[in-house]
């Protein structure tokens, strides 16, 4: 009788959560503040350890990463024998049942063996001839459940790991549907936590299109785990507990809070982006968080102080022509202008953004969203009264936030 893979000999996985390059900073705070102190970060991931009661509860907070990964082995892999011969003697056995369904797919970059193809093959390979040691077979049926593997090969390096999401973190469950430009929900969640927002300050969206800006904030201000309206592939493994996960959700349950002090506001100019955001909000349990109307740019106005704007408005390689866009900066500058005590933050592609806009930026990240590469402009306004200084790249809500003043 074949035997069930058990992880009794790895108790500790090494994990990456892999991020969009530009928040991997934000995702190894994230890790950070749920108590991981031992991260490890280089582009595009942040590794740390865990066991699988970690996979369970950082699939369900991660906001900002796009996906969380067993790291089964990491090799120099020069030629087809060391890649052949290092990838059998890893413990696959432990990991995939005899009946596991194992895609491998791959990537090379700056490496000698640049068929991807054939070091998928390779890969697949040496996966079998690691298996028989346990299930003596001739062919491996792979019916039963998923185990996406990945071989990533690096300056001559190479990375095997086992996706344990499934559709990506981004995949919340409250979006069913999106607007004409949708910003992923992980890149939101990055927005708002490089920001100074937190939730005893007031937050406008003037461009909010599906409203996943502030959709994402108003989790974060109530603590609600992002990952909670929806399921992850590993939760179905054989050797996974399944209490492993429905306790993480039950605790993940207890630490919501009430809403925040101030309501989120959104404002688009298309109506159909207003009813999507409020759906969407919805949706995602925070409905009574968010207040969203149409409104054009010109008509924003507030006698709020300390607030923050964040936003993703319209960019000529998405919408509209260089000229309409220009024209919607140059109103942003001046309906902004008077906001002397807010803090404002601006995605966009335009390398032109603070010509028209009218100012600097105090600082700029440099974001993908998508492909396509971005910049953050960062406005930071005064500090509110009584406050405390809180740390360039804060969580927002975090006990270091500043606090609201007076509104």
């Amino acid at each position: 009788m074949d035997e069930a893979p058990t992880i009794s000999a790895m108790p500790l996985f090494d994990l990456i959560a892999t991020a969009t390059f530009g928040l991997e900073n934000v995702v190894a705070r994230e890790l950070s503040d749920l108590g991981y102190q031992d991260t490890v970060v280089s582009d595009g991931r942040v590794l740390f350890s865990g066991t699988e009661h970690d996979i369970a509860r950082c699939s369900l907070w991660l906001r900002s990463a796009d996906r969380l990964l067993i790291r089964v082995g990491e090799f120099p892999a020069p030629d087809f024998g060391a890649l052949f011969d290092q990838t059998m003697e890893l413990p696959w056995n432990e990991l995939l049942p005899v009946d596991a369904r194992f895609p491998v797919s791959g990537r090379s970059v700056r490496s000698q063996l640049k068929s991807v193809p054939r070091v998928q093959a390779a890969v697949k390979k040496a996966i079998v001839e690691n298996l028989k040691r346990r299930h003596p077979r001739f062919r491996f049926e792979e019916s039963g459940r998923l185990y996406p593997i990945e071989i990533s090969l690096l300056k001559d390096v190479a990375t095997l790991t086992v996706d344990t999401t499934g559709p990506g973190l981004h995949r919340r469950g409250y979006r069913k549907t999106a607007g004409r430009a949708p910003l992923r929900e992980t890149m939101a969640a990055g927005l708002v936590q490089l920001s100074y927002w937190n939730r005893e300050r007031p937050l406008m969206d003037p461009f909010c299109g599906s409203g996943t800006i502030l959709i994402e904030a108003a989790l974060l201000g109530r603590r609600i785990a992002p990952g909670l309206g929806r399921s992850f592939l590993c939760e179905d493994w054989e050797w996974m507990d399944r209490r492993v996960f429905r306790e993480a959700r039950e605790a993940a349950r207890a630490e919501r809070l009430p809403g925040p002090v101030e309501p989120l506001l959104g404002y688009d100019h298309d109506p159909a982006a207003v009813r999507l955001t409020e759906r969407n909000a919805t949706q995602a349990g925070v409905a009574a968080d968010i207040r969203v109307r149409r409104q054009e740019i010109s008509d924003l106005t507030t006698r709020k102080e300390y607030g923050c704007i964040i936003t993703n408005p319209p960019w000529g390689e998405r919408l509209g022509d260089n000229a309409e866009i220009e024209a919607v900066y140059r109103e942003m500058g001046r309906v902004f202008e008077p906001l002397t005590t807010w803090s404002i933050y601006v995605l966009t592609a335009c390398r032109w953004f603070e010509k028209q806009f009218g100012r600097r930026a105090a600082r700029r990240r440099k974001l993908y969203n998508g492909r396509l590469e971005c910049q953050y402009y960062q406005y930071p306004g005064p500090r509110p009264p009584d406050s405390r200084p809180a740390a360039p790249e804060q969580a927002a809500g975090s006990a270091d936030s500043e606090k609201a003043g007076g509104l």
